[in-house]
């Protein structure tokens, strides 16, 4: 099957924030600039020129922006006629075609509100639920070309509903890939690990990113969040994983310094990795996050190996200072990210991590506790209907706080009680 070009939009989108985002190293902007503009006069982009010019604070071109407009309007005026053309001489499905053919128009030029609306009226006139799917795939990534994820997000929603009512598994192998992309964007690393991960296999999405992107995002979503066995199950060895890999630069060496604990190793090539990540306009805003979370998964892996360790040697296995080390770990175990305490003294560092045996055992006499107190209300309650139905036991005492002594004692505590027991009832 031919692989899909990715969507012109989103190598626009792309384009534009490396061109706005100052924090990234070794871009020309100037010439970024001038592919931008030229594709945008091209294709007669005028909605999206608009915008553009006022997000980057561009100079408006009034003539180049009346002249895009112009063709705009043309071509808009040439679909109309063939849809009313369609409605008098043709069918129903050339109607919807010339319809569809209008909405992908105006969302190839920008115009979010106007495609809307078309793509909502041509929904319409749709009766197949794969081709509904394909329409909300569309809005997609005109939305994701604007960095309007509120908006993707409830199109994503709506496609998942469609697929779960009857979608083929083309379309819901996509949707995994889309629904990846904006777990990533609003950092739920873990779920786009699953989704991503699980379309390695069966990616069709080409039009969002080609295929060597995918893994990238799959294999670095997967890092922070998948657990050893699961890891090596579904990253290191896969075979789909292991076709690519190698063309991404730090990420294969960064996964193996990783899983086989060689942590010296493992900062030279996540730097690498985090300069993919910060020229990613999917990641760019979760670098330091990610950057953090990964240090984490590291300092975890290599305590769960000691019960303790000195400070110096964790250092040296990291390449790190110890008063560097030092200051990550402390900040880590507050957050209740590590298990761990540091005997600041002796220069130690012992784990204190709870493993599943002594976290069960806790839970059960947390559990027992609640079962005795219940035991012991009960029996309290059992006996005070006893004696509220019997009356006080021969040789019973009144007190002060009007109850009498059952013979079995009472809980009243007034002066001068001496029973401590529980089994009282009301005069």
């Amino acid at each position: 099957m031919e692989e899909v070009p990715q969507d012109f939009r989103l190598g626009l989108a792309h384009k534009v924030f490396l061109i706005k985002t100052k924090d990234i190293p070794n871009v020309d902007r100037e010439a970024l600039q001038q592919e931008v503009l030229s594709a945008i006069y091209k294709d007669n982009l005028a909605p999206y020129y608009q915008h553009i010019c006022g997000e980057l604070g561009w100079p408006v071109d009034s003539a180049k922006l009346a002249e895009m407009q112009a063709a705009n309007a043309a071509k808009l005026a040439e679909l109309d006629e063939k849809q009313k053309d369609a409605e008098e001489n043709l069918g129903e499905t050339e109607v919807r075609d010339v319809m569809l053919a209008r909405a992908e128009y105006l969302g190839n030029i920008g115009d979010r509100e106007a495609a809307t609306q078309a793509y909502d009226a041509v929904e319409k006139k749709t009766a197949s639920g794969g081709n509904k799917v394909d329409l909300l795939f569309s809005q997609i990534r005109l939305f994701m070309q604007y960095g309007d994820w509120r908006r993707v997000k409830a199109l994503v929603g709506r496609a998942q509903g469609l697929c779960e009512e009857g979608g083929d598994w083309e379309r819901k192998n996509k949707l995994k890939v889309y629904q990846g992309v904006l777990a990533l964007y609003t950092r739920q690393f873990a779920a786009a690990a699953d989704l991503l991960l699980d379309s390695t296999a069966t990616f069709t999405a080409s039009e969002l990113f080609p295929y060597t992107r995918l893994i990238f995002y799959a294999v670095v979503a997967a890092l922070t969040t998948l657990s050893r066995p699961e890891l090596k199950r579904r990253v290191v060895d896969s075979p789909e994983v292991l076709s690519v890999i190698h063309s991404l630069p730090g990420l294969q060496p960064l996964l193996e310094a990783l899983y086989h604990c060689k942590y010296r190793q493992m900062f030279g090539s996540f730097l690498e990795v985090v300069g993919a990540m910060r020229s990613d306009m999917f990641l760019h805003h979760h670098v330091r996050h990610y950057s953090r979370e990964l240090r984490a998964v590291a300092y975890s892996q290599f305590l769960e190996s000691y019960k303790s360790v000195t400070l110096d040697s964790m250092a040296a296995a990291f390449d790190v200072s110890a008063g560097f080390l030092d200051g990550e770990l402390v900040d880590f175990i507050c957050a209740g990210r590590l298990h761990a305490k540091i005997d600041k003294v002796a220069g130690v560092i012992e784990t204190n991590r709870p493993d599943a045996k002594n976290a069960l055992y806790a839970d059960t006499l947390k559990r027992g506790d609640l079962l005795l107190t219940r035991v012991q209300r009960l029996e309290r309650a059992q006996l005070v209907s006893v004696v509220s139905a019997t009356g006080p036991a021969e040789g019973g005492d009144k007190h002060a706080m009007g109850f009498v002594c059952s013979g079995l004692g009472c809980m009243c505590q007034s002066e001068g009680c001496i029973c401590r027991a529980s089994g009282w009832g009301r005069v």
